[in-house]
C-alpha cells in the first residue's frame, strides 16, 4: 500500500466512510446521514481524500457522486479493515477515537420536555 493510502486510513472518520463504502456504493449525502457530527463539508473533504489517495472511486450520475471503495487498492490490509469492522470492540473504539477528533462545541444533551398534567 501506497504511504499516501496508509496515511488516508489513519482518520478515523476515513475509516468509518470506507466502511460505509466497502460493499456497496453510496452518495455523498447518504454517507453525511451516517456521520450526524460532522458537516458536510467535512465529509466532503475526507471524501476528497480518500478519491485522491486511490482508495475510493466516485461515480456522478446526474446531481448526485456515487462513492465505493476500491477494494483492489487495499490489498492484505483490506482484510484487516474487513476483521476490524466485524470486532464489536471496534465501534466502540471508532466512537472515541470520534470523540477525541471531534472539533467544536460537544453535543448538548437533550432536556426532556415537560409534560403538561
Amino acid at each position: 500500500m501506497e504511504p499516501d493510502a496508509l496515511s488516508a486510513i489513519a482518520s478515523p472518520r476515513r475509516r468509518e466512510i470506507l466502511r460505509l463504502v466497502w460493499n456497496g456504493e453510496q452518495t455523498a449525502g447518504a454517507i453525511h446521514r451516517s456521520m450526524p457530527d460532522v458537516t458536510f463539508g467535512a465529509v466532503s473533504l475526507q471524501l476528497r481524500s480518500l478519491v485522491e489517495a486511490g482508495l475510493v472511486e466516485v461515480r456522478p450520475q446526474r446531481q448526485n457522486r456515487y462513492y465505493r471503495a476500491r477494494r483492489e487498492a487495499f490489498g492484505p490490509v483490506g482484510q484487516i479493515l474487513e476483521r476490524m469492522w466485524a470486532d464489536a470492540l471496534w465501534k466502540l473504539q471508532l466512537a472515541a477515537e470520534l470523540e477525541q477528533t471531534r472539533r467544536g462545541p460537544k453535543p448538548r444533551a437533550r432536556r426532556a420536555k415537560k409534560r403538561k398534567v
